[in-house]
């Protein structure tokens, strides 16, 4: 596993990138946390970690302090920093402690995602140019194919040279390049259990010519064979000699050339999702993959109809709306991306959206569920049905409970208008105010516009102006006075908000307040 740090002094922040990755990435981070600098070097003290990702702005000892304090350490993880847009400046004094990237609160899933791929990558690639240090000349030539493989500039002309030199000149005559893993077993093994894959792999192609075995720079294993018959023999061997595992490998078309591997991985990376859809097969062939073409719409409306239900006790109403959503009809006709474009719906319209509206209620369901986040976590479709149906279910359940406890929650709201009532001349945020009453703060952005029927920000707007009102009419105060003495930032923006909402200046409302009372 990959040894993640997560340093920041908000819980919820560490929890919450811990809970998206996993759901990303299942099984392949461990993890662990500090919330300032100095917990972090103490922890790395005792273990190092592979990556490491750090907050700016921290009590006691602070991201950039921590930068500097680990230039004296003789391992050091790879750094990426987190922070708001304000503290850019910071930001850049990082690059001179070697920060591989910066990321910016709040975190975009899929900027955080690419950033994760990126560190596994170049993880991996150390660890591979390790582990071939020394050896023969035909495992350097596979170091040069998977470097060819990861790499846009690794040079044709030289490669050519080194692969001739290496008895591997047979790839330009063509070949056809193999993604093998195993079933059942996930796809994040140790180095370990992969070398003893890779030779389990050797053994079954004994005797056979024009073939090697090398890595991805991810993990993978790959094969290129001259024979594609090679991959059906070997997936025959395999299953005759009854490992504890199954053998499950895509293949490519046929290509010609080192200048075409990249093209050929590309195939067997897509090939390789259909697994999923095609249980029965150990070898998955990307030209009979390509010739699925038929696209459907994704059925957004339905997801949403899920979304109204959940948590209403109609339990048998979602699972029919899944069953249309997830029609395994459609989806075996539909190239994979059909699939994969619902699995992502579900998880932004539905698991995401309750997370943010429930914070750490709901994290522990979600976190056991997080697998469910990613279709290639699946050997089987039937599998990833039930999981989504089974969370579902969990969820509703869940939801049915928080209503029951909804007259405590509409007690505690009341409590929050009350409070506003009081408070309203201070500085007030959604964050001071959720933090007074210890809610979290998505749940009690969300909880206060469904009480109030109003955003929090447009209730306090309106009772400030409430308040303005009162003493425009009742008082003699000046207008800056008023624009103080209810809470606003200045008289500017006072006078502004006013107009807009009242058509009229705060003068000419006085103005037409008196005389209207004066008349009457």
């Amino acid at each position: 596993m990959i040894s993640l740090l997560i340093v920041d002094d908000e819980k919820i922040i560490r929890r919450g990138l811990q809970s998206v990755i996993e759901r990303q990435f299942p099984n392949l981070f461990s993890y662990r946390f500090a919330e300032n600098g100095q917990e972090a070097l103490e922890l790395l003290r005792q273990e190092p970690a592979d990556i490491m990702f750090t907050d700016i702005r921290m009590p006691i000892m602070d991201g950039i302090e921590l930068l500097e304090q680990l230039q004296e350490h003789p391992v050091k993880p790879e750094v990426v920093l987190l922070s708001g847009y304000n503290d850019f400046v910071y930001a850049q004094k990082g690059i001179r402690y070697a920060v591989k990237d910066y990321l910016v609160k709040p975190v975009v899933r899929e900027e955080l995602f690419a950033v994760l791929e990126r560190l596994m990558r170049d993880i991996g690639m150390r660890e591979e140019r390790a582990d071939t240090a020394g050896e023969d000349a035909s495992l350097f030539a596979a170091e040069l194919v998977t470097l060819h493989l990861t790499q846009k500039d690794a040079g044709d002309g030289l490669t050519q040279i080194k692969l001739k030199q290496a008895g591997l000149s047979w790839l330009n005559a063509g070949y056809t390049l193999g993604l093998l893993t195993r079933r059942g077993r996930g796809s994040q093994a140790s180095n370990t259990d992969a070398a003893s894959f890779r030779n389990q792999i050797a053994e079954q192609l004994q005797g056979h010519m024009d073939w090697m075995l090398t890595r991805d720079g991810k993990g993978g294993t790959i094969m290129i064979a001259r024979d594609p018959v090679m991959f059906y023999q070997l997936a025959e061997r395999w299953r005759l000699r009854a490992y504890e595992s199954q053998l499950r490998i895509a293949i490519s078309d046929s290509v010609q050339g080192i200048e075409q591997i990249r093209w050929a991985y590309s195939q067997v990376k897509q090939t390789l999702k259909y697994g999923i859809l095609l249980p029965e097969l150990d070898v998955l062939d990307y030209i009979s993959i390509s010739e699925r073409n038929e696209r459907h719409i994704v059925p957004v409306d339905l997801v949403q109809r899920i979304w109204n239900l959940i948590g209403m006790g109609r339990g048998d109403e979602i699972k029919q709306l899944l069953d249309q959503i997830l029609d395994v009809r459609i989806i075996s006709s539909c190239e994979i991306g059909y699939l994969e474009r619902i699995s992502r719906l579900l998880n932004e319209e539905l698991f995401d959206k309750l997370f943010r509206i429930y914070g750490y209620k709901v994290l522990g369901l979600l976190r056991t569920y997080a697998y469910v986040g990613h279709i290639g976590n699946f050997d089987r479709f039937e599998d990833y049905y039930t999981a989504v149906e089974q969370l579902l279910d969990r969820l509703d359940r869940f939801i049915q409970d928080r209503r029951e406890q909804a007259p405590t929650e509409q007690n505690t709201m009341q409590k929050v208008l009350t409070y506003l009532q009081t408070h309203y001349a201070d500085d007030l945020n959604m964050a001071v105010v959720s933090n007074h009453f210890s809610l979290n703060y998505s749940y009690f952005s969300h909880a206060f516009q469904e009480y109030s029927g109003e955003s929090f920000s447009n209730y306090v707007r309106r009772l400030r102006l409430d308040k303005a009102k009162e003493l425009l009419v009742h008082s003699d105060l000046k207008v800056y006075e008023i624009s103080d003495q209810v809470g606003f930032e200045n008289v500017k923006h006072f006078t502004r908000i006013f107009k807009d909402t009242e058509g009229i200046t705060a003068l000419e409302f006085r103005s037409q307040r008196r005389l209207f009372e004066t008349q009457v």
